[in-house]
């Protein structure tokens, strides 16, 4: 049976280490691979971005780049080009520069303006066309092979963006160009686009600039100009397939480097549980079962007395030392526990009393304002809970409203409701708005939080001249709202994560109008998740229900509708959860009584 046991306890503690093994496994290479393709996407996103800044110098470097452009995109079937001019060879580029400056000594090739350029002949302008592309296109070729970029074009589009107009197009030493997919296409080729590059230059024209994924490839455009009213881009394409491929590899071996290590120390610790925790532990039950059976405490103390083991198993031994004295004399102590249990039920009684006396009881509370009609009601599940609601005026102007719900019930939960309650409070008096007071709160709660509690919050600020509340949900039940002459529903505002789950966590706020006359009701969940016999909910469908049977009531006559509801609902099933309720009914903007 011993041999049994130890074996079930060390499959047990096996399987627990090999599941933590393979889940820290797989959330480390998950987040090593999400990290390194950020990381990757970033740096490509700023060497494009340099790239595209000294594209946009080559061209500007052109006066007339304009002219240029719009002369390029109208003739393009008319050009005379060379693709790759070599500066040190007679090249039919260099014939036609020798025959421009001979012609035109007074208009420099490089600072010849627009106006100069349309008033030359046809033929000159195309010669002058022909030779700054030449000069445009040679520089364009080193840029790509000096950053060894994939693809480096300039292209035009439409308002549609689902076409490119191929105006330059950069190529590596002896690349074949072409029109056919994947090849350097020449000056004029029009080529439908792909939805990614669609979007990337939708993007670019709307934010100057977009990083798109393409498959293997990743595609940057950058806006330049627009000709005609069709946008100019510059077009950047990244091959990171090798690279993507080499940090996959290097990422799969680092994890399973990792995972071995954990594995190794693993055995090791199961080896130690083994040795000095489940082998005295077999002591220690021997000695309980032979206390058990003789109900005698003297072998049990004389045996369990010598074990000096100086950690948890010595100090568990002699805990059963302890225990086998006390429980010899048991029997004469029924009379000091059942007073020691009185005194613990009149302390929970007063803790009860202490909680109450906490949370506003006065209604109403604040008998010479007439803008507002409010009233809350709290029942607990046990004698004392972790609900609690609050309201008070921050100024004559800013009433606060707040309702939340501590994690577990019981002592501990009211314990934290108190501090909660206080740290809210606080933070409200200071001016903050609701997500400042959030974080606020979020901040001190997490920063001493080693019971690992939290709690669902919703707070809102009324301006009550105007009706505005300023509100925010840390991850509390929908608030529900009547407007005049309509009926109670749900307001489905947006929830950020609750208080004490996790430290620097950011909230966010919205804001609604509160017209004359309108309702607002909070609660926790334990209103809808009230359960009959059966473990049937009460839900939201019945609770609207019941604020719909008298919608125009005041607020105490809503709740109390709320309360017989869910009590006729529940009927003898016992209550699960602390059940807590705040109602305001906004009259508007009026003098003070």
């Amino acid at each position: 049976m011993y041999k049994r046991n130890i074996h079930s306890i060390i499959l047990q503690v096996s399987f627990i280490f090999l599941i933590g093994i393979l889940t820290t496994g797989l959330l480390t290479y998950l987040s090593q691979k999400y990290i390194s393709k950020r990381t990757v996407t970033k740096q490509t996103e700023n060497i494009a971005s340099d790239i595209q800044k000294e594209l946009k110098l080559a061209v500007m470097e052109y006066p007339a780049y304009r002219w240029l452009l719009r002369y390029w995109y109208k003739n393009a079937d008319k050009m005379d080009i060379e693709y790759d001019v070599v500066y040190t060879r007679n090249t039919k580029t260099q014939e036609k520069v020798v025959y421009w400056n001979t012609k035109y000594p007074d208009i420099p090739i490089k600072y010849a303006g627009a106006s100069e350029l349309e008033e030359l002949p046809q033929e000159d302008q195309k010669l002058y066309a022909e030779i700054t592309y030449s000069w445009l296109i040679t520089r364009l070729n080193q840029i790509k092979r000096t950053y060894h970029i994939d693809y480096l074009f300039c292209v035009l589009t439409d308002d549609t963006y689902k076409n490119q107009f191929f105006l330059l197009s950069a190529a590596d030493v002896g690349a074949r160009r072409g029109t056919d997919y994947e090849k350097v296409y020449t000056l004029g080729v029009k080529k439908e686009v792909s939805a990614s590059q669609e979007e990337a230059m939708r993007s670019a024209r709307q934010y100057s600039s977009h990083l798109a994924d393409a498959g293997k490839y990743v595609d940057y455009y950058a806006y330049f100009t627009t000709v005609d009213d069709h946008p100019v881009l510059f077009g950047l394409t990244f091959n990171l397939e090798n690279l993507t491929t080499d940090i996959g590899f290097k990422t799969w071996r680092g994890t399973g480097i990792a995972m071995a290590h954990q594995l190794l120390l693993s055995l090791i610790c199961l080896l130690a549980i083994g040795l000095y925790v489940l082998r005295p532990l077999k002591k220690i039950q021997r000695n309980i079962r032979l206390y058990k059976i003789t109900k005698v405490s003297e072998p049990v103390i004389r045996n369990l007395s010598r074990t000096n083991l100086k950690n948890e198993i010595g100090e568990l031994s002699q805990d059963v030392v302890e225990l086998a004295r006390e429980i010899d004399d048991y029997m004469g102590r029924i009379e000091t526990i059942t007073s020691e249990k009185e005194r613990i039920n009149t302390e929970l009684t007063l803790a009860s009393r202490i909680q109450n006396a906490m949370l506003p009881d006065t209604f109403p509370p604040f008998p010479d304002r007439n803008e507002f009609e409010i009233f809350a009601f709290m029942d607990p599940a046990k004698e004392v809970g972790g609900d609690f609601y609050d309201f008070f005026l921050i100024d004559e102007d800013h009433l606060c409203l707040s309702i939340a719900d501590i994690s577990g019930k019981g002592i501990p939960a009211a314990l934290f409701m108190m501090a909660a309650k206080i740290i809210l409070a606080n933070n409200a008096n200071t001016g903050k708005s609701p997500a400042q007071i959030l974080e606020s709160t979020n901040a001190v709660i997490c920063s001493n939080n080693t019971a690992q509690m939290f709690m669902t919050v919703w707070i809102g600020i009324l301006e009550i001249s105007t009706g505005k509340v300023v509100a925010a949900n840390a991850g509390h039940e929908y608030p529900v709202i009547r407007k005049p002459d309509g009926n109670f529903e749900l307001l489905k505002d947006k929830h950020s994560f609750v208080i004490g789950g996790m430290e620097g966590v950011p909230y966010s706020e919205y804001e609604f109008v509160l017209e004359p006359e309108t309702t607002l009701f909070l609660y926790t969940d334990g209103v809808p998740e009230a359960t009959d016999k059966e473990n049937k909910m009460f839900g939201t469908d019945r609770l609207l229900a019941a604020l719909n049977e008298e919608a125009d009531a005041a607020p105490y006559r809503l709740i109390e509708n709320v309360k017989k509801s869910v009590d006729e609902f529940v009927r003898e099933a016992e209550q699960f959860d602390d059940m807590t309720m705040l109602c305001l009914k906004y009259e508007g903007s009026m003098k003070k009584k």
